[in-house]
Formats: structure tokens, C-alpha cells, sequence
């Protein structure tokens, strides 16, 4: 009899901790104060990490918001588990760390068996790609659909063949099996529209934001001299992954036509340096224009809101872009912007920008030479950047999210 008591016991307390573990892993299943199941939207957080991204800025600015703008539904967030602070301290919010990269093959067809999804209401993936077998509605947000329409611009590294099947299957799979998408500009919306017309009713836009921390920054010798900006030099900035789209090329080219005679101007190139930045030294050394070339390296993001804040001018000639990060984090931070003429660009910036065709050099470099030495041009751009940079609030952003969420979920 003891022993059975003691079995009794140990099973008692085995079936207790069970459904501990069951309640704590899946909180829809956790009744309210009146007795009706939780909503639970789980939302893929994993781009944020040790390294910034657009993405990753994305993600933040839309959990910074959500709990507090919805707080009858409960938001299970998957956290790369390299991050080590918090991402929410909103008491409607559970974290779970997922060891597999966003957007990797393991999550791209195992994403179910690596994260808590079952008791999920909605899952939002935010970075173009829906993972296989999600268990319920599913929202996505598109960025862009280079890797259908222009794979030749994403890729600069050796095995592009393989990354643009890879991507190319994730946005086909969000195109046909999201149960909506979101496109962060209207640019986005219309690419993907044109791309894809049976898409169109499933298909809202959520315009991105720049967060409050891009602030113009009072200058310091100091950290424009680590950067490699010494003695005061006035200096361009170009900001931006290594990506054949984001026309690096395209923006030495215009330098050198444009300053190339003039040693004590410098053009920085914010960008992720190694083997990607080869071709480029290669371009400059041709142009003549190695000595007047910097580039930062990986940066954080103190250094980063000090270029925008000290550089002349932004230059993004880019090919095409969701929405242009660098863009609105510059006019942020007071910093005049030049950039293209097409995509999203002219969305972002409004008439707060000066606009170019990004695949004519001489344009480009007409621009630059013209901005450079009109000083009350300049100040006029960072005036109205400013007040643009004002009205993409991140808050925006959630609020439309929110409206995409409980319209899928018939909530009001």
C-alpha cells in the first residue's frame, strides 16, 4: 500500500508539472478573468540579434508597440536566443528562444517541430518568406520580390544560384498560402501586384518607420577619427548591405566624377567589408579615388547615427528597395539625402530628397556636385527631412498590423 501511495504521489506530481508546462508553453489555453480562451498571435522575432538589420529594426518597432495597443490578445514571440535582453517586458507577452536561423532551411520546412506554434491563433513572419506547415492563419510581410523579378540584383556573393532557389520558394510559398501579406510600401505593394494580380485582395500596405533614436548627434573628433574621418574632412556616406541592387558601383562612379579632384572630401562606405568589398577597392583604385575611400566595417549603431549626423550628404542610388532604411534613418538625423527616382524611394522621402535615375552616373554625379557646393540647399533637405523623418512613426506601423491581425481573426 505505501508503494502505491507513493506511485499515486509521483504520478500526481508528474501529471502536475505536465500541464504546467502545457499552460506556460501554449497561453491561449489559459482562460481570462472571464473564463474565455486567449487570443495568441506568435510573431517571428529572430532577426533580432547581436547584428543590426532592417529587418530585425523592423521587428522591434512593431513589439515595442503591439502590447500595449492590444492588450486582450497575448503575443508569443520566437527570439534568436543571441539576444540576450528582453524583447518585451508587457505582461501579454511570452518569449521562447528558437536555436535555427529566420530564414534558414530548418525553418523553412521544420519551423512547427523547432517552435511552440500549436494553440497559435496567427503567425506573422516578417522577413518575405512563409515557413511550411503552419498550423493556423498566417500573416507575411514582403519587403520586395527582387529574388522573383530581379534575382540578379541580391546576390553578390559566390553561390547565388542556390540562395535565389532557396528565396525564390519562400516568397512563392507567402505569395500562395499566406492567409494575408503585408507590403511595407506602397512601391512593394504595387511590385508584387503587377507581379502576381490574383494576389491583390490578400494584400495590404504597412508603411515601415525609423525609430526615435535617430536624432541628430552633436559631432565628435573622436569617433569620425576612428571611422577613419580625420581632421575634420567633409565626407559623403553611403550606407547599405553588399548587394548589386544597392548600386555601390553606381555611387563611386558619380564621387569620382563629381569630387574626385578634391582630396580633402571623402566618400564612406558603411557596409560589411571582406571579400564583398574587393571589387569596389578594385573600382576606386581605377577611378583614382582610393585614397579618398573609407570603409567602417561592421559599426554599431552610436557610430552609424554619427555619420548620418556629420556626413555633407547621403548618397542611395539604389536599384530598388521595400522601403530604404538608410533613407529615412539619414533625414533623421538631419542628414541631406540624394536618391533615386524610383521603387520606394520617392515614397519615402517625399519631397524631402533630392531625386535621380539611379542608373545614369552623370545624373547622379550632376546632383552631388550641385548639392555639395549649395549650402543653403542643404540646410533647406535636412529642414525637411526632419519633419518627414517625424511622420514615420513605427506606432503607425503596428497600428496597421493590428488592423491586419483582428481582421483575420474577425476581432474587433
Amino acid at each position: 500500500m505505501a508503494t502505491a501511495s507513493v506511485l499515486t504521489v509521483r504520478l500526481s506530481l508528474f501529471i502536475c508539472r505536465l500541464l504546467l508546462r502545457f499552460f506556460t508553453a501554449y497561453p491561449r489555453l489559459t482562460p481570462n478573468l472571464k473564463g474565455a480562451a486567449i487570443t495568441t498571435i506568435c510573431i517571428d522575432c529572430r532577426y533580432i540579434g547581436p547584428q543590426p538589420s532592417g529587418i530585425g529594426e523592423l521587428v522591434q518597432g512593431l513589439i515595442d508597440h503591439l502590447p500595449a495597443l492590444a492588450p486582450d490578445i497575448h503575443f508569443r514571440l520566437l527570439r534568436n536566443p543571441l539576444h540576450r535582453a528582453p524583447l518585451s517586458g508587457a505582461d501579454n507577452v511570452s518569449e521562447h528562444d528558437v536555436r535555427a536561423g529566420a530564414n534558414s532551411p530548418s525553418s523553412m520546412w521544420f519551423l512547427p517541430r523547432l517552435a511552440p506554434l500549436d494553440g497559435c491563433d496567427l503567425f506573422h513572419s516578417p522577413s518575405n518568406i512563409l515557413p511550411a506547415r503552419i498550423p493556423c492563419k498566417s500573416v507575411t510581410t514582403i519587403h520586395d520580390i527582387m529574388w522573383l523579378t530581379n534575382p540578379d540584383w541580391c546576390d553578390g556573393t559566390p553561390f547565388p544560384p542556390i540562395k535565389r532557389r532557396f528565396f525564390a520558394y519562400g516568397i512563392e510559398r507567402a505569395l500562395k498560402h499566406s492567409s494575408h501579406i503585408a507590403c511595407v510600401s506602397e512601391a512593394t505593394r504595387s511590385a508584387i501586384a503587377e507581379y502576381a494580380p490574383q494576389v491583390k485582395p490578400r494584400l495590404s500596405v504597412t508603411f515601415s518607420g525609423v525609430a526615435e533614436r535617430f536624432s541628430p548627434a552633436a559631432r565628435d573628433e573622436s569617433v569620425l577619427a576612428r571611422l577613419g574621418i580625420e581632421n575634420g574632412k567633409r565626407f559623403i556616406l553611403v550606407v547599405g548591405q553588399f548587394a548589386p541592387y544597392k548600386n555601390h558601383e553606381g555611387a563611386l562612379k558619380a564621387f569620382a566624377e563629381a569630387l574626385g579632384d578634391d582630396e580633402e572630401t571623402v566618400l564612406v562606405l558603411v557596409q560589411r567589408r571582406g571579400p564583398s568589398a574587393e571589387p569596389l577597392e578594385a573600382l576606386a583604385r581605377k577611378l583614382g579615388i582610393a585614397s579618398q575611400l573609407r570603409f567602417t566595417g561592421p559599426i554599431d549603431e552610436a557610430d552609424l547615427i554619427q555619420l548620418y549626423s556629420q556626413a555633407e550628404i547621403l548618397l542611395h542610388p539604389s536599384l530598388c528597395e521595400g522601403f530604404g532604411n538608410p533613407v529615412a534613418e539619414a533625414m533623421a538625423c538631419g542628414c541631406p539625402v540624394i536618391t533615386s527616382n524610383i521603387s520606394a524611394m520617392p515614397e519615402v522621402t517625399g519631397t524631402a530628397a533630392r531625386l535621380i535615375d539611379p542608373q545614369v552616373t552623370q545624373t547622379i554625379a550632376n546632383a552631388l556636385t550641385e548639392l555639395w557646393h549649395d549650402k543653403a540647399e542643404r540646410a533647406s533637405l535636412r529642414g525637411a527631412g526632419l519633419a518627414r523623418a517625424k511622420q514615420l512613426r513605427w506606432v503607425d506601423f503596428a497600428k496597421a498590423n493590428l488592423a491586419i491581425y483582428r481582421a483575420q481573426l474577425d476581432l474587433k
